[in-house]
């Protein structure tokens, strides 16, 4: 092999291990004209970031760490969980590596896949945190962070799934009124500086903003910003775009209400046509869609509630149009009636993307707590969610096509228990709302993780529940596909197609 052809196919591993954070080996071609399709192979190094949960004192917050077994449980791994605003010393100037970066001590340090391990925060002075996972530890790693304030503004359980940093992020269902207090947090987790844009969308289009231009985000370093100084003009529904035009950054919107309670609001999954917004509470007691289309298109769009008997249209909000470039939203009030749902969203005409979530409301009176339901993908190869407790946790699983089976798999406990499986079949165009499975003899938390067995693709998200004083306090999290594999091309085929 010549070193240009060397260096093609070191060129293509390098590709495959920036864009998926995956080191492997191409797979042999035993085929006579090397034509293969990519591997679907593990990950082998994942990094995921926290937002700064809270500046209040009263806060409590909790930590848990997971990556499910998998094939790759017999090789070494490491994975930490880290203050992302961490301060590193250099070593000098012809100095050695006994004198190199010394980081700060990790809060969490995961051993084994399959078991879950967790940490207590209280307070407002936690930082943002990094996470970092590899070799074994790498494929599906899994943090969230769990918060419970039992008094002041945004009060009530606010739960979010660490992130992996990006470019791009939308945010369907921020507001800018006076009752609300929405912060984007974004954190950096490289050694060089990042530059954000934020971009603010109403009803009437793009809202006027030179305060959400190029947003320095400095190295290890976390910068949360108010929606409601970026433009005068207050809005009820926005949809922000958040972009960094150099660098990549976690972004996630914490959303506090003086009256309803709060919870972290997590971006859609990318534009698209079809749209699927899984696990609406049985006891939802008003629920607002909020809808944006990014392209040059108007959407129209059919809007369906998958119940568990079949789908339906909701009085009144069969179709909905989004014009291009405006932020749309309805509210469709209790529009579960006492069943477990998942919104769907399908073109009538033309196709046209779109990105969407709602915003769930528990309760009544002075007792209501809310939570958002951004759009999620399917759960691919594996979805996992961590933080499930002996009660309080409810699965919602949705087949927005034709029939779906899934295993579920609670893991074993933090404390102890033994791990379990159960099979779920999931009709077309229906919503299947179970309490999850919990590990026999569970002591601790546990993790779920929800993988397809046949038939058309199923989506699903998690409530957790932990009521206090009369308020029904809840989190919800989607569980789109956990990045426990990433597609790698084969680099002598990626090689054939440099050379024509």
């Amino acid at each position: 092999m010549n070193r240009t052809t060397q260096s093609l196919i070191a060129a293509v591993a390098a590709l495959a291990a920036v864009t998926g954070f995956a080191v492997a080996n191409a797979p042999d071609d035993s085929g006579d004209d090397g034509a293969k399709a990519a591997a679907r192979l593990p990950v082998e190094r994942t990094s995921l970031l926290c937002p700064v949960p809270s500046s209040s004192d009263l806060a409590e917050t909790s930590y848990t760490a997971f990556t499910p077994k998998g094939e790759e449980s017999g090789k070494a791994g490491k994975a930490e969980l880290l203050p992302a605003t961490r301060e590193l010393t250099d070593a000098p100037k012809g100095g050695d590596n006994k004198e190199a970066k010394k980081a700060a001590k990790p809060f969490l340090t995961p051993k084994t896949p399959g078991k879950p391990v967790t940490g207590e925060e209280s307070g407002g002075g936690s930082p943002a945190l990094l996470g970092t996972a590899d070799g074994k530890l790498a494929p599906g790693w899994t943090v969230q962070q769990t918060t419970k304030y039992s008094v002041g503004s945004g009060r009530g359980l606010q739960g979010a799934n660490c992130t992996a940093p990006d470019t791009d992020f939308w945010f369907p269902g921020a507001s800018s009124a006076k009752d609300r207090s929405d912060y984007v947090h974004l954190t950096n987790p490289d050694d060089s500086a990042a530059v954000v844009d934020i971009e603010l969308y109403g009803k009437d289009g793009a809202l006027k903003t030179e305060v959400g231009e190029a947003i320095q985000v400095q190295p290890h370093s976390s910068v949360p910003v108010l929606l409601s100084t970026l433009s005068p003009k207050e809005q009820t529904n926005l949809t922000m775009h958040v972009t960094a035009r150099s660098g990549r950054v976690a972004a996630a919107v914490q959303s506090s209400d003086d009256k309803l309670g709060g919870d972290w609001l997590p971006a859609s999954a990318d534009p698209a046509s079809r749209v699927v917004l899984p696990g609406i509470p049985k006891d939802a007691t008003s629920v607002r869609l909020v809808a944006f289309a990014p392209g040059a298109d108007d959407a129209d769009l059919k809007v369906q509630l998958a119940s568990p008997n079949g789908s339906i249209s909701p009085a009144g909000h069969a179709n909905l149009h989004v014009k291009s470039g405006m932020t749309s939203a309805v509210d469709l009030g209790d529009v579960t009636k006492g069943e477990a749902g998942s919104l769907i969203l399908t073109p009538t005409e033309e196709a046209a993307p779109v990105v969407a979530a709602l915003r769930v409301t528990r309760g009544k009176g002075a007792d209501q707590e809310t939570a958002f339901i951004p759009a999620t993908n399917a759960i691919g190869t594996r979805a996992t969610v961590a933080d499930n407790r002996a009660k309080g946790s409810t699965l919602s699983l949705v087949a927005p096509g034709k029939t779906g089976k899934v295993r579920v798999t609670a893991s074993e406990g933090s404390e102890g228990g033994s791990s379990t499986s159960k099979t779920y079949t999931v009709k077309g165009g229906t919503t299947l709302g179970v309490k999850a499975p919990v590990p026999s003899g569970l002591k601790g938390t546990y993790a779920l993780t929800v993988e397809p067995v046949s038939g058309a693709a199923v989506h699903a998200s998690r409530m957790l529940e932990d009521p206090a004083d009369g308020v029904p306090m809840f989190t919800i999290q989607t569980l789109p596909d956990d990045r426990g594999t990433v597609s790698v091309p084969q680099a002598e085929q990626d090689l054939k197609v440099l050379q024509k």
